[in-house]
């Protein structure tokens, strides 16, 4: 039986929506104030109308009488907003400790190698950060258990684990429901426009009906559908697929005539590999991207005519509202107008009974229309070409436009040409990931920022302080719209400072940067499993013991973190659940992330107060690194048989933002690092090890954005077909940070 969501199941959806996105095509706009950006007209609108009017009501036009236009009819379709976890937590009170020079007072020295170097950082930071601890998070701690050393239970493992279900929960989604109805969906608009196209060959409306006829078929034909190429569109439809095929970068779009990245339709992330995937990955990019320009009436034309297709069908309404829906509780809400913002307008203009036909006998109406489309709320992200001196916020409708996100408009204000040249005459073409903990209150990141020359660029510091100001004061509903920025919203905690009551090892400022690193680390992942759905910023184109170990271990105490995730894997169980995408091993799966998440809670309030933990507690933390490879078997062993993790490690690559004169930012995660962290656990000082990421960022040509198979390779984790270990043959091409070093041997 086809996977096709069905009306009734969406009424279902619809009647158990705790909320709905606003009519705004802006994701911003659904979260009122949340920048509060003062003197920037591209900002946030607190209005829940997209244009102009005195009160809320739309005229009809059709007969001259006043109508309430009914705006749940056309909505942003939503399966579930986000809730907020209860966030008291208890006032750290840690005994004071500290490390002898000599590492004398550490109880289990003898567990360890440790050179002059590693035990300097020790000593001074209370922590060190040291080489590789395999492919995966899992492998530390199973060693520890083996060889009896304290097990130090890492934010940066949790997050880990729940991005391996993440993505692994949208792949299933995408293959088992996303990917067919997108296909019949497709087909069924292509056959839509094409109609169109015969009802007003002729008319002053033909051409935007063919480039519709044209979107559609390249659209149903990327993902392998059968519909039929009409002479009418053939060069178009033929241009386009080739662009797509080739990816080489930025050319004019057949279709539209306007600039577009073709470079974005590699598939990358975790749709590489798979052919369904990549068919998938490449079309909802196609429908993501392809921007129908309001300012160019032809063009408007089109997305009005796109707008009618859809919501005079109820088959393919209903299809557009499952995927919008599911791909919007996982990465947000679309950031440019759409079928919901443009549907009242015509309603408004043309009345309840408007045809295809009658359009070509009224200019004047549409002209109406086309006025109103000017006042729709812009995008707040650029993600199209645009020449040096050109508006960076292009309004105009996209199909299934891609997805607001806070860390992009955090990134769209500080680039080129939101921020101009530095003393050097030099344009920030591409942002820094650091931009966006900066925002979000991290001194630290700020004061690196400042000591690589990031806020050297004129108006940096002042859009910084903006951002920094209206972020502080945002409200909950930033953060619960959607699994990605409650995934953001997890990682918060982790920049704030950790002083006087906090364990020894947590009070410094490397401690911070490990933090950072820590959020960067699992940023990337974010990024890296929403590639497709997410709108990307472009700037202008400018051996035998002794004696029994004690190894009791420890939780790095960050409950405010633990308490969010237990929130975070539980709304995301909840919400498909509703939604009947999700099965009963996956909601236990689920389950167990969300109670891994409360019992780490509760250990670290624990710690934070000097309490001993009971028994059962201290196993858990022995037994965690069996926790986490359940996930990991859980999440690929329908790909690969549960194949040993050096075939699939945890490092990943994702770009993240486009500097259209031709190079792409790539974020990067390597193999986990093993971290050496001085605790106390029952009055004793010992040393604990624990996995943590290992974030890398750096320039890389558009023309070949890097796909993790590529990444892998680079790092010498590729294998050929008999499994044997491919040389690079070169050495990583990219290093670290120069801030994770600090506290790094």
């Amino acid at each position: 039986m086809r996977a096709t969501i069905k009306k009734n199941v969406l009424k279902q959806m619809t009647a158990v929506l705790l909320a709905v996105c606003l009519l705004s095509g802006c994701g911003m706009a659904d979260m009122e104030d949340m920048f509060q950006m003062e003197g920037d007209s591209d900002g946030v609108s607190g209005s829940e109308e997209n244009i102009d009017r005195e009160d809320g009501e739309l005229e009809a036009a059709g007969n001259g009488a006043d109508e309430t236009f009914d705006r749940e009819t056309y909505s942003r379709p939503s399966l579930l907003r986000t809730q907020t976890a209860a966030e008291e937590m208890a006032v750290p009170n840690t005994a004071p400790y500290s490390v002898e020079a000599d590492l004398s007072n550490i109880d289990n020295l003898w567990q360890f190698y440790l050179n002059d170097e590693m035990s300097q950082k020790l000593v001074q930071n209370g922590f060190v950060v040291d080489g590789n601890t395999g492919s995966e998070f899992f492998e530390v701690y199973e060693w520890n258990r083996y060889s009896l050393i304290p097990n130090f239970v890492t934010v940066d493992s949790l997050m880990h684990s729940y991005h391996l279900y993440f993505s692994f929960l949208m792949k299933n989604i995408e293959k088992e429901h996303l990917a067919e109805d997108l296909a019949v969906l497709s087909t069924r608009m292509a056959e839509n426009s094409a109609a169109q196209y015969e009802a007003l060959q002729g008319s002053g409306w033909e051409d935007a009906a063919a480039k519709n006829a044209a979107f559609f078929t390249v659209g149903a034909r990327l993902l392998h559908a059968d519909v039929p190429v009409y002479d009418y569109v053939q060069d178009m439809v033929s241009e386009e697929l080739d662009a797509i095929d080739a990816a080489s970068g930025i050319a004019d779009s057949s279709i539209t005539g306007e600039r577009e990245d073709y470079s974005q339709y590699i598939p990358r992330g975790y749709y590489e590999g798979d052919e369904q995937l990549e068919q998938y990955f490449k079309a909802m990019m196609w429908y993501g991207r392809i921007h129908f320009l309001q300012e160019k009436e032809e063009l408007d034309r089109s997305a009005m005519l796109i707008t009618l297709a859809l919501t005079e069908d109820e088959e393919s309404y209903a299809l557009w509202e499952g995927i919008y829906a599911v791909t919007s509780f996982f990465a947000g809400a679309s950031d440019d107008p759409g079928v919901c913002e443009y549907a009242p307008l015509i309603r408004e203009v043309y009345g309840g009974n408007v045809t295809v036909e009658s359009l070509a006998q009224d200019q004047e109406a549409f002209e109406r229309f086309h006025a109103m489309t000017a006042k729709l709320t812009p995008p707040q992200i650029n993600s199209i070409p645009v020449e040096d001196g050109e508006s960076n916020v292009i309004p105009g409708f996209r199909f299934m436009g891609q997805r607001f996100t806070i860390d992009a408009a955090i990134m769209q204000q500080l680039i080129y040409q939101n921020v101009q040249e530095n003393g050097s005459g030099q344009k920030r073409m591409l942002p820094n990931v650091l931009d966006v903990p900066a925002a979000l209150g991290s001194d630290t990141a700020y004061q690196i920022l400042t000591e690589q020359g990031d806020t050297a660029y004129a108006g940096y510091p002042e859009k910084m302080e903006e951002l920094r100001r209206g972020l502080a004061g945002s409200d909950n509903a930033l953060w619960t719209a959607s699994l990605y920025a409650n995934w953001l919203n997890t990682l918060r905690p982790l920049l704030d400072k950790k002083g006087e009551g906090y364990p020894f090892f947590m009070q410094n400022e490397e401690w911070a940067k490990k933090g950072l690193e820590c959020f960067a680390g699992s940023f990337t992942e974010l990024k890296h499993d929403t590639v497709l759905y997410t709108k990307q910023v472009m700037a202008e184109m400018g051996g035998g013991m002794e004696e029994e170990p004690d190894d009791r271990g420890y939780v790095e105490p960050e409950p405010l973190v633990y308490a969010r995730f237990s929130s975070l894997a539980g709304q995301t169980a909840e919400g498909l659940k509703r939604y009947g995408m999700l099965d009963a091993a996956d909601e236990e799966n689920l389950k167990k992330l969300e109670e891994m998440a409360e019992k780490l809670l509760v250990i670290s309030q624990k710690e934070l107060q000097d309490e001993v933990l009971t028994e059962e507690e201290y196993e858990f933390i022995k037994g965690y690194g069996g926790n986490l490879e359940h996930f990991w078997i859980e999440a690929v062993k329908n790909d690969t048989g549960v194949e040993a993790a050096q075939e699939l490690p945890a490092a990943v690559v994702v770009d993240i933002a486009t500097d259209p004169n031709g190079q792409v930012l790539e974020i990067a995660t390597g193999n986990p690092s093993a971290i050496y962290v001085v605790v106390r656990v029952d009055g004793k000082i010992k040393i604990a090890k624990g996995s943590v990421y290992s974030f890398y960022q750096f320039p890389w040509a558009m023309d070949d954005r890097l796909t993790d198979s590529k990444w892998r390779y680079m790092m010498g984790y590729q294998s050929d077909e008999n499994g044997n270990r491919i040389p690079y043959g070169a050495e990583l091409p990219v290093k670290q940070p120069e801030w994770t070093q600090g506290y790094r041997y």
